[in-house]
């Protein structure tokens, strides 16, 4: 494995996380298996959460970074505790089809997934119970987002060609935007009054809530945006997509014609044409994507440099998560496994 050398350090390499995850785990704070400092309270280095029988496609920390929501290909939601031996302590079960997306609410009390079955649906974390099923779409969900503030509005996207904003005091979507294509991925702007699409044509689009309608396209993407994801401070969206390319677009009002600031490649997407998602590091200075390449790619944001590639995954790596407090990366992968990693 390698990692490359931050300033004032050696180039390390090291033996891969398979073999990491064999070292004696009882001292946290002592140097780890290859003499590095350990930088985070997980047990050890390198975890592996295993228990899912088929391909884990969406995984996220919840807002305290004490427990981990995954959905897979089996049509269950595992919730994981970050610490200890990482068990899963919980099983949400009720979609009818894959998870192909999760997120927790702002305040981690709820969870809100998307499945192929059409439909959106709300768990209460606490109790393991769904207490909403949002099904107005007329094909795969493939994406949702709830909002970071203010009321409690979700937004979905859909092979149907369309994206759903759903209030979770109200019964059925409140709104719908109509697109010509198959929506892939949503997401909301940080103060909720618009959000973005991405899907098959390749577009971002920005649709203003009150005006109901797309004020915006962003082009720039040459195949379908598999992923999307609002930077910590709302200025930024950060788009994955199938032409092997990571971009962050300037959200902020008034920025220049050509919003596209940044791209980044190294990443793969190939035949299996998995909905690969990204994220950002909770402090804006790293960006990570899945890749085909079984590989998870981390990178600087200023130098746009590659500063992991990090292996131990058999399979499509489709989503990578940073932890909100600690120097942690999350990774899903089609070979059923979830990986933490300290980095």
């Amino acid at each position: 494995m390698e990692i490359m050398p931050r300033e004032n350090e050696n180039a390390l390499s090291g033996p891969r996380p398979m073999e990491w995850s064999t070292v004696p785990h009882n001292a946290p704070q002592g140097p780890g298996p290859i003499g590095k400092n350990r930088t985070s309270s997980l047990e050890a280095p390198i975890m592996l959460l295993s228990g899912h029988p088929s391909a884990v496609y969406t995984m996220k920390f919840n807002p305290a970074g004490t427990l981990i929501a995954s959905g897979s290909h089996d049509r269950e939601i595992f919730l994981w505790r970050v610490h200890g031996d990482c068990k899963n302590f919980m099983v949400l079960k009720g979609h009818k089809n894959a998870i192909l997306d999760l997120h927790w609410t702002s305040d981690g009390s709820q969870i809100v997934s998307a499945s192929p079955d059409k439909t959106v649906r709300a768990w209460d974390v606490e109790t393991g119970k769904q207490i909403k099923k949002m099904a107005e779409h007329s094909s795969f969900v493939n994406s949702c987002c709830p909002t970071r503030r203010g009321p409690p509005l979700i937004i979905s996207g859909s092979d149907d060609g369309t994206a759903k904003l759903w209030d979770m005091r109200q019964r059925g979507a409140i709104q719908t935007f109509p697109d010509k294509y198959q929506i892939t991925a949503v997401s909301f702007s940080d103060a909720a009054d618009k959000i973005f699409t991405g899907g098959v044509d390749n577009d971002v689009k920005v649709w203003d809530l009150r005006k109901g309608e797309a004020t915006m396209t962003l082009e720039g993407h040459e195949d379908t945006i598999t992923g999307m994801s609002l930077s910590p401070d709302g200025s930024y969206l950060l788009t994955n997509g199938m032409d092997n390319k990571l971009c962050v677009w300037d959200m902020r009002p008034y920025a220049p014609q050509n919003r596209c600031v940044k791209i980044f490649d190294g990443h793969q997407h190939n035949f299996e044409k998995n909905l690969l998602k990204c994220s950002w590091s909770p402090d804006g200075t790293k960006v990570t994507a899945g890749s085909a390449d079984r590989m998870v790619h981390i990178w600087d944001t200023t130098s746009r440099r590659i500063l992991y590639k990090l292996p131990g995954h058999t399979g499509s790596v489709n989503e990578c998560v940073f932890h909100p407090t600690e120097p942690i990366i999350g990774s899903c992968s089609s070979d059923k496994n979830i990986y933490l990693g300290e980095i």
